[in-house]
């Protein structure tokens, strides 16, 4: 955003308030361990990693639930209902992506940063983790507004319990920059500046880049590690409360606000003036939003005031549904029913691998003179193949057993189990596009789409929200 006043001094090695910021957002961040651990699973369970649960054995150990099972002489299975349910409902919002009308100006906004796609991918974040964050900001170069998604992993806000973030006070995520970004965006084409940053980042190796493409970037996260060959940087944005004197001058008709080092002008004005004419202040404390950049060493790199006119930091938050402060994603609430349709065909599986399939029973004494038992075993295995004996009176002949598996109740309970998962989720056939099935009217197939779209209602319209205060927020910046 764009600075009302720069210091000349950037960077501030080791700044007590860069320090104590960079402590409050620590605290802020560690605060949510237990969420980021939620959303974690949540994330494993819907890109098909649902066997990773850990367990607790009698002896005291613990393993993962893949390893039990596979201790127990199963093969766990795996079919992902969550994936197919989330991408149902990204879908759906994708199909009516198009029906807003925006004005130029907004439309300009979304052409160029791809927002459809950008509100997409959020939406599949907002249903695993019940949280949408987004970054936006004016670039002073080319007076463009940039919008960015923001990963949870990477972001701190104070405990907030106002569904509208009106009591958030401290907010804020760090990025992992290259030492050349960093160079770009805070030196202020200072060479002094330049080799300072240098300097507070020497530890850096810019060669080395040893992360695997495709592979998650925030499994071994933490707050002041980045990986190799990048430069950690936090944007804290705070809330700082401010003494200043609220006045009305009578001559012109105009209210405003000064510093309080102020007092003495305005005495000196109002011992020329009319006692009716005299310029009326007030002491008062006010707030405005300050952003601070500092380095995992507590050295402040840079700070702005939020800009004028736009007295609020950059990001545009949603949790779902903040219940006592409380994040519970979609999700969520399907996570059992997963788990038992997995066990449930993993059992089925099991049960039919344990039962007699094509067996043949020969009694020993039946056996053909002159073949041995690889050669009887190879004629029943061919294709058309002839087994020729001489059967004895009185004595069994040679005989296939096949059995089905016993029924355990196993498809009954996958079935149920699947209908559950409907039930809970509110993602039915008719939603997820499938054909209706025989005898049921196009009246009929049309009225279950409404009423599946009706149990998300909530959802879509919480995520619409959001989207609206980002593009209101997004406007005000155009004026800056």
């Amino acid at each position: 955003m764009k600075s009302r006043q720069k210091s000349p001094d950037f960077p501030v090695v080791n700044s007590p308030v860069a320090v104590d910021l960079l402590h409050r957002a620590y605290d802020a961040w560690s605060a949510a361990a237990d969420f980021r651990q939620r959303r974690e699973r949540y994330k494993r369970y819907t890109y098909g990693r649902q066997w990773d649960d850990l367990v607790t054995l009698p002896d005291g150990g613990v393993v993962s639930e893949l390893e039990l099972a596979m201790r127990c002489g199963k093969q766990p299975l795996t079919n992902n209902l969550i994936r197919r349910l989330v991408k149902s409902v990204v879908g759906r919002f994708r199909s009516d992506l198009h029906t807003a009308d925006l004005s130029p100006d907004l439309s300009e906004i979304h052409r160029e940063n791809a927002l459809d796609e950008l509100d997409c991918r959020l939406l599949e974040e907002f249903l695993i983790s019940g949280t949408a964050v987004q970054h936006i900001s004016l670039d002073n170069a080319s007076r463009r507004i940039v919008v960015d998604n923001v990963n949870p992993t990477r972001f701190f806000v104070n405990n907030t319990l106002d569904p509208r973030g009106g009591d958030i006070e401290l907010i804020g995520s760090f990025s992992d920059l290259s030492l050349t970004e960093v160079l770009r965006r805070f030196s202020d084409g200072d060479r002094r500046r330049a080799l300072r940053l240098c300097e507070i980042y020497s530890n850096t190796d810019n060669l080395a880049m040893n992360r695997e493409f495709g592979n998650s970037i925030v499994d071994d996260e933490s707050f002041f590690h980045a990986p190799d060959g990048k430069c950690r940087v936090y944007e804290i944005w705070s809330l700082d409360g401010f003494e200043r004197l609220r006045c009305h001058d009578p001559l012109s008709g105009e209210y405003y606000a000064v510093p309080v080092n102020q007092e003495a002008s305005i005495k000196r004005k109002n011992r020329g003036r009319k006692a009716d004419e005299r310029i009326v202040y007030k002491w008062e404390v006010a707030q405005h939003w300050r952003c601070h950049f500092v380095s995992p060493a507590g050295d402040l790199l840079y700070q702005c005031d939020a800009p004028f006119g736009v007295n609020t930091h950059p990001y545009v938050t949603k949790f779902y549904p903040l219940t006592d402060g409380e994040v519970h994603s979609f999700v969520e609430d399907v996570i059992d029913q997963q788990r038992y349709v997995n066990r449930l065909i993993t059992l089925i599986d099991h049960v039919m691998a344990a039962s007699a399939k094509g067996v043949l029973l020969f009694p020993e004494d039946q056996k053909p003179s002159g073949q041995s038992w690889e050669d009887v075993v190879n004629s029943w295995a061919t294709y058309n193949g002839v087994i020729a004996y001489q059967p004895q009176r009185g004595m069994p002949v040679p005989q296939q057993v096949v059995t089905k598996g016993n029924d355990v109740g196993a498809y009954d309970l996958l079935a149920l189990e699947m209908r559950l998962f409907e039930d809970v989720s509110g993602v039915t056939d008719a939603l997820q596009g499938k054909e209706a099935q025989a005898g049921v009217s196009a009246t009929l197939y049309r009225q279950q789409t409404q009423n599946a779209v009706v149990a998300l209602a909530d959802l879509f319209e919480t995520f619409n929200n959001f989207r609206t205060a980002r593009d209101n927020k997004a406007v005000k910046l155009i004026s800056v």
